[in-house]
């Protein structure tokens, strides 16, 4: 059996958490090829694929088809320090970004092709013996979508109340992005993934409300008003700002979010897709949404069978179920 076909052995005890965490590393890996295209370069819908049309110059061109960048290998580094802590653990966390960064842990061949600049600036700063909690980026400049790409394991892991699912939300970001609008951000998301867990009618709303009674509340007053600001600030942008596909954070949410409209795990992905610029980072965030929704059973067999890296992921994914190790 083809190695790449492991992941379709996960379908039978592949919950939503399972789908989830493999929408992530989908929409990563598919994205990959069309990264930093306009949408005017970009193939027409019905040939975005693994493997892109002939003649398209892809991005990352030395990559193998069906590998994920970044996005996919810090998501698995942060679910296996949840496995192994058994909690979320700021010192464990960050070491293993260092060792992605340093020695391509759960990237896919060891190979770190792809990794933003505030991103490895930080990590960086954490080699470096500058504390986690202190090496992020922490301007309004540094609200690059690094920290929302790889936080859907925390929030399909964490059994903890909302506001406790938060806190550890923000936490996950001081690393590399410490601005309150990247926590800001992360929070909503895992907020959003909780509502579409739970099957609420509308996880977008109810993400947005929720969160606003958590920070009114909030245990350290001298940050009440900045994360309650910048909640402010991600609700405008949605407002006034149309989605496309960029690197900044809250676009990034947005553009998930248009592409949630659609009424499949493949169109989610191929309009996430052809927004251009961010491409594998915005079909991460939002397959990652889209996997939750619509279970592992509907993401299309061909891009599973083409997905690669199955020995990282295989028994994070079992673990996570208590799904037992085929032979």
């Amino acid at each position: 059996m083809n190695n790449n076909e492991g992941f379709l052995r996960l379908r039978p005890c592949a919950d939503a958490r399972v789908a989830g965490l493999i929408g992530v590393l989908v929409g990563d890996a598919l994205g990959v090829s069309f990264e930093f295209k306009t949408p005017s370069l970009l193939p027409p819908r019905d040939q975005i694929e693994m493997q892109p049309p002939s003649g398209f110059r892809k991005s990352h061109a030395g990559v193998p088809v069906g590998t994920w960048s970044d996005d996919g290998a810090q998501a698995l580094c942060l679910l296996a320090s949840l496995q192994e802590c058994g909690l979320f653990s700021l010192t464990d966390f960050s070491r293993r970004l260092v060792s992605w960064l340093d020695d391509g842990y759960m990237a896919v061949d060891g190979d770190v092709f792809d990794c933003g600049i505030q991103t490895a600036s930080a990590i960086r700063r954490l080699r470096d013996g500058v504390p986690a909690r202190e090496s992020g980026g922490a301007t309004e400049r540094d609200n690059g979508n690094g920290s929302l790409m790889r936080v859907l394991p925390l929030a399909l892991w964490h059994t903890g109340p909302d506001d406790a699912l938060v806190g550890d939300a923000h936490l996950q970001s001081l690393p590399t992005h410490a601005h309150p609008r990247s926590l800001v951000a992360c929070a909503f998301y895992c907020l959003t993934a909780r509502g579409y867990s739970r099957k609420v009618a509308d996880p977008w709303s109810w993400a947005d409300q929720r969160l606003e009674e958590i920070y009114r509340i909030w245990p350290e007053p001298h940050r009440r008003n900045d994360f309650l600001n910048e909640l402010d600030v991600l609700r405008r942008f949605g407002k006034t700002d149309q989605p496309c596909g960029t690197g900044y954070v809250l676009d990034t949410i947005w553009s998930a979010r248009k592409a949630l409209k659609e009424d499949s795990f493949e169109d989610v992905a191929r309009t996430a897709i052809l927004f251009g610029s961010d491409t594998d980072t915005t079909a991460a965030v939002a397959c990652g949404l889209a996997g939750i929704r619509f279970g592992v059973d509907e993401i299309p067999e061909r891009w599973l069978t083409q997905l690669r890296g199955f020995e990282f992921a295989e028994p994070l994914l079992r673990k996570l179920t208590g799904c037992p190790r085929q032979a």
